[in-house]
């Protein structure tokens, strides 16, 4: 124990019954009082030999997904899927086991400092309190990541009672994702905007248009559950997969049929399907439908009339279709007729609120439309707004937007417009490199905290989290930084948030569940039902409270049918995809750069997916080194011939590319965003996959310089067969 607490004073913060069991075990709010001991001083509820296991959230992307890690003697060793936690039951991704390499990564942010130079913790949240006292409330800025929620209620319970900005958030996920067009889309379905769950497992087929569902699309790990139940074949039909993308992602090629069309005429091909399925159903055709030609529309996109007549047919005669829009389809000009079209389809086979079919997500406890992360056309906003000058003070948390936003947006100069920057990065990444003051944050290991579950899950539900290691750094919550810094600038920030520190602010939030009366667990005081919350890994309700009452107004909609429209002259289309082993922020962890992805085996770089047919004709083989050109930028690549891509099209990873980052990201591929030009959608999401680019051969192979891959490259491409050795 720590030398301030005794045994008998820890047991008597711990409450009474079970929850003194849960705080022994690390669970319970009093565990922030205990100092966890090197070895040779080890904790006396902690027995040499044995593990103790903690119950936390992964925070390695906005999911929310349960974990339970195994620590031993104050380290921790292993990273499992929480069992109970409704979202994941158990389950993890490569991401949620690599976890531990953040925790323990050598670049880590050690301490907080000023350009450089180390500061004490006492200096760092007076700088913060003085940039609160400083300057007026619209002056002060708050841009966060798509997680944790519970910092995001924090700033913006204290924006609400000051009059600051109201916080934004944001992550490239969400952007290439489309969230925003696929909630407005979801508006026009249920009467009410939200995220739309798709229910593979009950469905008995599947079109996907471009939803790369079993990669990082949304929550990856209950699609793939889900998956798995359409493949099931022991208590039904075993379900039938089809993939419409331009280019065949890992998704894809778990498909029965890959339909590769041309990106942009998606709608098109959704709203075909619809008018065949209906003609062959017979009865009045759904004026959704009755605007596209089928032979235009066999024309533009590129899939033979046969095979749309074949698809409608499956439509119109299967029971338990479900059609899902995926980002690249609604990261375009026209995505939102996408996503009309797309649902259009599953109005049509009336699944709506049916098992197998689409509800709209449970709304998580306290959610509220704040929660939500701001389309690309509101980020462009904020950086106009920071170029002008109407922010004097910038907060950055979670979220690393000199990488992840398009260069064309110019986040990085605009932050020379704001007089003082902090940043409260984990990791040292190029927009903390910018800043003015650095302040760590914890580690997700090491932190407290909550995170609301957007989609994924019938249940509402809120995943808790909390540290499962001692910050092995001189890092802090940021959280109580802003407590702390609150109390010094006094006024309105101080009433704001009268709380002692992070866990009695978390405590104040959670214990407001305790009225419900259909909850996971119940406690008799809020001491009782924290030490819950902590050891089972959150808090969710026992029913169903997907919305499942949608309008059948969709089918009467005119719907547009126009192809998408496409930026610059290049000769080919642009198919940024994002990366299924690093997503947006794993490029840092060795264990994922390690990883092969899944379709091509590359590893440690980035590459430019090209048609065989189409390098043939250019005079481009395997590991040339290329350079992408679009209309705001240029990067280079190494070639990797793919057969399972148009012939137009091209197609790059992102997640590579970072000049920041540490030594396992820094200087390291190419980052395709920076091809990105500032065109969005009805919904204000990227279109970025409406891009046309052009390519330039800049060096031929060199024997031993190229990409790092497990295939063979003689079995795949026939590279040395018949050659004598």
């Amino acid at each position: 124990m720590s030398e301030q607490f005794s045994r008998r004073d820890f047991l008597k913060l711990a409450g009474l019954g079970a929850a003194t069991t849960a705080i022994l075990t690390g669970c319970g709010p009093a565990s922030r009082y205990v100092k966890r001991e090197p070895y040779q001083q080890m904790p006396e509820y902690n027995s040499v030999g044995q593990s103790t296991y903690y119950a936390t959230t992964c925070r390695e992307c906005a999911a929310g997904c349960g974990l339970v890690v195994r620590t031993y003697q104050g380290r921790a060793i292993k990273t499992e899927g929480n069992a109970s936690h409704p979202l994941n039951l158990g389950k993890t991704c490569a991401r949620g086991q690599a976890t531990l390499q953040g925790l323990y990564n050598p670049d880590r942010v050690t301490d907080p400092n000023k350009t450089g130079s180390a500061m004490e913790w006492d200096a760092a949240i007076q700088v913060v309190a003085d940039a609160l006292k400083k300057y007026k409330p619209d002056e002060i800025a708050f841009l966060m990541g798509m997680a944790p929620d519970h910092l995001f209620d924090l700033v913006t319970d204290m924006a609400n009672a000051t009059g600051m900005n109201a916080p934004i958030r944001f992550g490239a996920l969400g952007m290439f994702e489309a969230r925003a067009t696929l909630s407005k889309a979801a508006e026009t379905l249920f009467g009410q905007a939200g995220l739309p769950f798709f229910d593979v497992g009950g469905a008995q087929v599947v079109l996907s248009f471009g939803a790369n569902f079993l990669e990082t699309w949304l929550s990856p790990i209950p699609y793939t559950r889900g998956f798995t139940g359409l493949r099931e074949a022991k208590t039904k039909l075993r379900g039938k997969f089809v993939q419409f993308e331009a280019r065949m992602s890992a998704t894809g090629g778990k498909a029965d049929e890959w339909v590769p069309l041309r990106p942009g005429t998606e709608a098109l091909v959704a709203l075909a399907i619809g008018q065949i399925a209906a003609e062959i159903r017979g009865g009045a055709m759904p004026k959704a439908f009755s605007s596209v030609d089928l032979l235009d529309v066999a024309s533009k996109s590129g899939v033979k009339l046969e095979a749309l007549e074949h698809l409608g047919e499956l439509v119109a005669t299967t029971n338990g279709v479900l059609a899902i829009p995926g980002g690249p389809a609604l990261g375009q000009s026209n995505g939102l007729a996408v996503a009309e079209a797309v649902l259009a389809l599953n109005a049509f086979a009336e699944n709506i609120g049916k098992p197998g079919g689409v509800y709209l997500s449970a709304l998580a406890p306290n959610q509220t439309e704040a929660n939500r992360p701001a389309s690309a056309k509101e980020m462009q906003e904020f950086v106009e707004k920071m170029a002008s000058g109407a922010f004097k003070v910038l907060f950055v948390h979670g979220v690393n937007p000199v990488f992840e936003l398009p260069k064309s947006i110019d986040f990085k100069s605009a932050m020379g417009s704001v007089e003082q920057v902090i940043s409260f990065a984990t990791f040292p990444d190029e927009t903390s490199a910018e800043a003015d003051y650095i302040f760590p944050d914890h580690h997700g290991l090491e932190s407290w905290g909550y995170q609301r579950v957007a989609t994924g899950t019938a249940q509402p539900v809120l995943s808790g989290a909390q540290p499962v290691v001692s910050p092995f750094y001189n890092t802090r919550a940021t959280a109580d930084v802003l407590i702390a810094a609150a109390q010094l600038a006094g006024g309105k920030f101080a009433e704001a948030l009268p709380y002692k520190d992070e866990v009695e602010f978390l405590q104040t939030k959670v214990s407001s569940l305790m009225s419900e009366s259909d909850g996971s667990f119940t406690a008799p005081d809020a001491f009782t039902f924290m030490a819950y919350f902590q050891q089972y890994g959150g808090w969710w309700k026992n029913t169903d409270a997907r919305l499942s009452s949608g309008t059948s107004g969709i089918l009467n909609a005119n719907i547009s049918a126009e192809e998408a429209q496409f930026a610059g002259e290049g000769e080919f289309f642009f198919v940024p995809f994002v990366s299924p082993t690093l997503a947006e922020a794993g490029a840092n962890k060795p264990w994922l750069q390690e990883l092969p992805d899944p379709t091509t085996t590359v590893m440690w770089n980035t590459w430019v997916e090209i048609n065989p047919e189409t390098a043939h004709e250019l005079g481009l083989h395997n590991d040339d080194m290329v350079k992408v050109i679009s209309e705001v930028g240029e990067v280079q690549a190494y070639v990797y011939l793919y057969p399972a891509i148009r012939p137009d099209t091209i197609a790059m990873p992102f997640g590579q590319g970072h000049t920041a980052y540490g030594r396992y990201a820094e200087n390291r591929g190419a980052n395709p965003a920076n091809l990105l030009g500032g065109h969005f959608n009805e919904a204000g999401d990227l279109a970025f996959a409406g891009m046309r680019v052009k390519i330039e051969k800049i060096s031929s192979a060199v024997s031993g310089v190229g990409l790092s891959r497990m295939e063979s490259r003689m079995g795949v491409y026939g590279e040395a067969l018949g050659e004598e050795h």
